[in-house]
């Protein structure tokens, strides 16, 4: 597992986030995430390197092409670190409590709420 300095270092450029927000939906090939920024393919392949160090992304090569996925659990200490200052940003804990309302949304339905 990468330190979180290094997964933080890789979040850090807006390019690698959006990355990371178009491998969230979809593996791509260096050419399809190249069509997507106004920067060139090598400046691309070095996001993707950074990205790689950090575990982000994993590669795996299809016919002639490297195919690119989100790895995401190195995010996960993204999460943990961010959750000691939730109290900032969402006092009540309403967001964090969200995360958990299937079970509440099907007792509201049954009770009408």
């Amino acid at each position: 597992m990468p330190t979180a300095d290094t997964v933080f270092k890789a979040i850090a450029h807006p390019a690698r986030r959006e990355i990371i927000a178009l491998l969230a939906v979809s593996a791509r090939s260096v050419k399809e995430l190249t069509a997507e920024f106004p920067i060139s393919q090598p400046a691309i392949s070095q996001h993707l390197r950074e990205l790689k160090e950090a575990n982000l992304v994993a590669s795996e090569r299809v016919g002639l092409e490297q195919r690119y996925r989100l790895t995401g659990a190195p995010l996960r200490q993204v999460l943990e670190w961010s959750s000691q200052y939730r109290r900032f940003f969402d006092p009540a804990g309403h967001a964090w409590a969200f995360t958990s309302t299937p079970g509440r949304t099907k007792a509201k339905e049954k009770h009408g709420r």
